[in-house]
């Protein structure tokens, strides 16, 4: 099997779309030997935030020498993204060689394993193969139904910022959402949330008593901002004093904190991880495509916002870091996505917008979506290809200007290439 067969069979064979609940996930991992049953994990739930969340506390992993994996998605540029160890991603070796020994006892189930739970497997399987000593496992989608929920009492349940997104499945509600993602805390294992509405909060307070553990909330009130620029932030956080982050906005800043305090709780749990260790994982933590520059002539940034939680913090971003530039936007979206509340609040800062078709069923046509944003009294230009797109955007804005590329996560790995191929590397 080479690595195409290997991506033919995870993504394009008809296996069901997302499924919630365990039976079929629990029965493929009995069928290999149940290899999560020989890791230890940090299990991170969330709407927004758990990507970057996960990202830092493996970086603090990493810098206390355990050898740490990392369980992620979507990818952006590369599948093998979602599935690392200390860093570095699975191999197209390893990939292919774990595809082909899953593929059989996937097919011979008679109620076959999602596209998710498939790669969960594979994921668990090369943790345990790589005798991982610690894995930071990110939920798919939820928390108690998702298939990363197999697993047995984590060291640690982790709950990041909850919003209201695939309501279609988690509920309309955030309580009802809380409810969904609070399925992870198990009986014995703490659990560190972000911090939210008291309606919210109560949710997990009620699940951490019911489940015998601890509800910690994190610290956000000894979040303070010593600086930030473009190249990063300095803050200090309770005992730390200009702690280094190299990712941007207020809202990183929140969910350092809630890494913060979950290392800490690691700490008194026995893990052998110092201050120092946790300073110098965040201060090395690297998570593309989250207000990301790719390039500085001109200033070219990528994120990959799509929910009203998200573009709350992109605006925030604005204008805490672009303040008084025009912007020229690079954007695609999904159809299914609430597109209203990507632009309006975005708008009053754009000169011209550049729109591109996502790689993706579900994505809107280049040209519906300029005509879409046209009405806010911007211009706005239309390219079915990724590659011209690009280019556009580079020639609007000049060498001088910003280019903010937004808008939904399946496009940012083509608008990486493109980047690439259009502007040399600094």
């Amino acid at each position: 099997m080479n690595i195409d067969e290997a991506l033919y069979f995870i993504h394009e064979i008809c296996w069901k779309g997302s499924v919630p609940g365990l039976s079929r996930i629990d029965a493929l991992l009995e069928k290999m030997g149940r290899p999560e049953r020989k890791l230890r994990f940090v299990h991170v739930a969330g709407t927004n935030g758990k990507g970057s969340t996960c990202a830092m506390l493996a970086s603090i992993f990493q810098a206390a020498g355990y050898t740490t994996g990392l369980y992620t998605s979507p990818y952006i540029v590369q599948f093998g993204e979602r599935i690392q160890v200390n860093g570095e991603m699975i191999s197209d070796e390893d990939l292919c060689e774990l595809t082909e020994y899953v593929k059989p006892l996937a097919m011979s189930m008679e109620d076959r394993p999602t596209e998710f739970e498939v790669v969960t497997a594979i994921g668990f399987e090369y943790f345990a193969r790589k005798k991982c000593d610690i894995v930071i496992c990110e939920v798919g989608m939820g928390g108690e139904f998702d298939a990363t929920n197999v697993i047995l009492p984590p060291e640690l349940s982790v709950i990041c910022n909850i919003g209201l997104d695939h309501t279609e499945v988690l509920g309309d509600t955030l309580e009802k959402i809380a409810s969904a993602k609070a399925g992870i805390i198990k009986q014995g294992s703490d659990a560190v949330v972000y911090r939210a509405a008291p309606s919210v909060e109560a949710v997990f307070e009620e699940t951490c008593k019911r489940m015998n553990c601890r509800c910690i909330k994190a610290d956000f009130d000894s979040i303070e901002l010593v600086s930030h620029s473009l190249e990063g932030q300095c803050f200090n956080w309770g005992r730390f004093e200009k702690l280094q982050l190299p990712l941007l906005g207020d809202h990183q800043l929140h969910n350092a904190a809630v890494v913060l305090t979950a290392a800490t709780a690691l700490q008194e749990k026995g893990w052998n991880i110092t201050d120092e260790d946790i300073r110098n994982g965040i201060a090395n933590v690297s998570w593309p495509g989250r207000f990301e520059i790719l390039r500085r002539k001109p200033l070219f940034i990528v994120d990959g916002g799509h929910n009203p939680q998200c573009i709350e913090a992109l605006v925030k971003n604005i204008d805490d870091y672009l303040q008084g530039r025009e912007l020229t936007v690079l954007t695609g979206v999904l159809a299914d996505k609430d597109y209203n509340c990507m632009y309006e609040n975005v708008a009053p800062y754009v000169k011209q917008f550049v729109t591109i078709t996502p790689a993706s069923p579900r994505a809107m046509q280049a040209a519906d979506l300029a005509a879409y944003l046209s009405r806010f009294g911007k211009r706005a230009d239309a390219y079915e290809d990724v590659s011209d797109g690009v280019k556009a955007a580079i020639k609007a804005a000049g060498s001088n200007g910003v280019i903010l590329c937004y808008g939904s996560l399946y496009m940012l790995g083509d608008i990486i290439a493109a980047v690439d191929e259009a502007l040399p590397k600094e």
